[in-house]
């Protein structure tokens, strides 16, 4: 018996979570132990490493709202899973089925962090803008986002949506 397309897809999509999101875990543990001592110039005045214990979220805003993030995740990632589990397996669909495993393994990344350490490890900065110091889960999260966002401006249509309607809603129109 042939394993059914979209238990399969599934399957795909949890093992490049998983992925991702142990490269970002990797990335940020090099950090840690190789930036201790100080931070590390890789292009003098435009950008560098340097290790930073975030207890808030993006820019340092919400500091010491552990939980709040913690339960904010949980509800994020169970969200993506549904919606992972309603997108047609097809060609048209197939960005956004890469998008929603990239954004989720950022959300995990950062998740783990706090739920083990208390605290998001940073250690990305571009000192040319002062940018606030972020980390790859981070880069996985902003980039899939605006992804996502230009695809729904330019790419899909309002009818590219239809799986999102709920059952019987087709139905009491007609």
């Amino acid at each position: 018996m042939k394993p059914d397309l979209p238990v399969k897809s599934c399957l795909k999509a949890a093992v490049l979570v998983l992925i991702l999101t142990l490269i970002d875990l990797y990335t940020k543990h090099l950090a840690e132990t190789a930036l201790q001592t100080g931070p590390f110039v890789l292009i003098p005045g435009v950008f560098e490493l340097r290790y930073l214990e975030n207890r808030g979220a993006a820019f340092g805003i919400l500091q010491n709202a552990r939980f709040f993030f913690i339960i904010l995740t949980l509800v994020f990632l169970a969200f993506m899973v549904l919606l992972y589990g309603k997108i047609p397996v097809s060609r048209k669909m197939l960005p956004l089925r890469l998008l929603i495993p990239v954004v989720s393994a950022g959300a995990l990344g950062n998740f783990i962090d706090r739920l083990l350490l208390g605290y998001v490890r940073d250690f990305l900065y571009f000192s040319l803008i002062d940018f606030p110091i972020f980390n790859v889960a981070d880069i996985y999260v902003t980039v899939s986002a605006f992804l996502f966002f230009l695809l729904i401006l330019f790419y899909y249509k309002d009818e590219d949506f239809h799986f999102l309607e709920k059952k019987g809603r087709a139905e009491d129109e007609g």
